[in-house]
């Protein structure tokens, strides 16, 4: 099944989604390569997936924030003589307040991980994932869909990676590769512990829903370009596209108020 690479290579994956998602394919049995910065919990994570369900799971910590992070995590590979036919880009954070106010560096911060580290990646993994007819999967946001007041430059930025991963998509249309964007709305990981409980719009899912409903449009022969986690979610981004975009700008200001 295109679903279930052979190794699939997970970013941010000490918590949250990314232990989700190393979880779910560690029982598809894939192997996987864990990335993230703190590697007590990735080996922790690496040790109990490997043992319980018999697959190969290699850690790399490393800061994918840095500008050259594409490049490393590469040369990291290539000397443990791993190859990759799956990508999930899962790495992400989010910061809450009005942008006058936003201190400039950790806004700096978020725009290299969310956006620039995201597509270098993608850039330096993607031809190998379409040669071996694998995966590639791109986490956005609910927030994808209209501006975010008091969110802006974070919704701006799950706004690029939903439109750069269809655009792959349509590239990779002749390819058997899969390439997916997925938008959760709020969801109970770490994220939260950074951007704020009130960043939350609408109820929370579990990481275990949003990695599952994941999966399953990667199993889909429809093969979506991208896709949003929740019926609430999706029907909010329906309207976001239908309604005038004044209105969804009011809208969006008052909900996040």
């Amino acid at each position: 099944m295109t679903s279930s690479p052979r190794t699939v290579l997970i970013t941010g994956a000490s918590s949250g989604l990314g232990a989700e998602f190393a979880t779910q394919f560690a029982r598809r049995g894939s192997d996987l390569v864990l990335v993230a910065r703190r590697e007590d919990r990735l080996r922790e994570l690496a040790e109990g997936l490997a043992r319980d369900h018999g697959v190969r799971a290699d850690v790399i910590a490393l800061d994918l924030g840095q500008p050259n992070a594409a490049g490393l995590l590469r040369e990291r590979l290539d000397d443990a003589g791993i190859r990759i036919d799956g990508l999930i880009n899962n790495a992400g954070f989010g910061i809450k307040g009005p942008l006058a106010e936003t201190d400039p560096a950790r806004l700096d911060a978020m725009i290299q991980l969310n956006v620039a580290s995201l597509t270098t990646l993608t850039r330096e993994f993607l031809p190998d994932i379409l040669a071996a007819d694998g995966i590639l999967v791109n986490i956005a946001s609910a927030a994808a869909y209209q501006p975010c007041p008091t969110m802006a430059a974070y919704g701006a930025s799950k706004a690029y990676v939903l439109s750069f991963t269809e655009a792959i998509a349509h590239e990779a249309r002749h390819t058997k590769a899969r390439v997916l964007a997925v938008s959760p709305g709020p969801t109970r990981t770490e994220f939260f512990d950074i951007a704020g409980e009130d960043a939350a719009v609408g109820g929370f899912q579990t990481a275990e829903q949003v990695v599952t409903r994941t999966l399953r449009a990667l199993d889909a022969g429809s093969r979506p370009a991208s896709v949003v986690s929740g019926w609430r979610n999706a029907a909010t981004a329906t309207l976001a596209r239908i309604l005038p975009r004044r209105a969804t700008l009011a809208v969006a200001g008052r909900v996040m108020r």
